[in-house]
């Protein structure tokens, strides 16, 4: 199936549970970069962080959107 034959609700079930899985992999790099020094790593956690929250609210909205 592609993004193309998804409905926007597929769609946005997809987009939130990879909003959530970047979230998480951005609070474990911005962890360990607090634990080892490395500031470089916390940022690109803090990044991934909000990109993260920004793609599971896109879900939200586009599962609100296909009701």
């Amino acid at each position: 199936m592609t993004d193309r034959d998804k409905t926007l609700g597929e769609q946005g079930v997809e987009d939130s549970v990879k909003g959530k899985a970047d979230h998480l992999k951005g609070h474990v790099k911005d962890a360990v970069g607090g634990l080892t020094g490395d500031t470089s790593l916390q940022g690109e956690g803090k990044v991934d962080q909000a990109k993260g929250t920004v793609r599971d609210k896109l879900g939200d909205v586009e599962r609100k959107l296909d009701r």
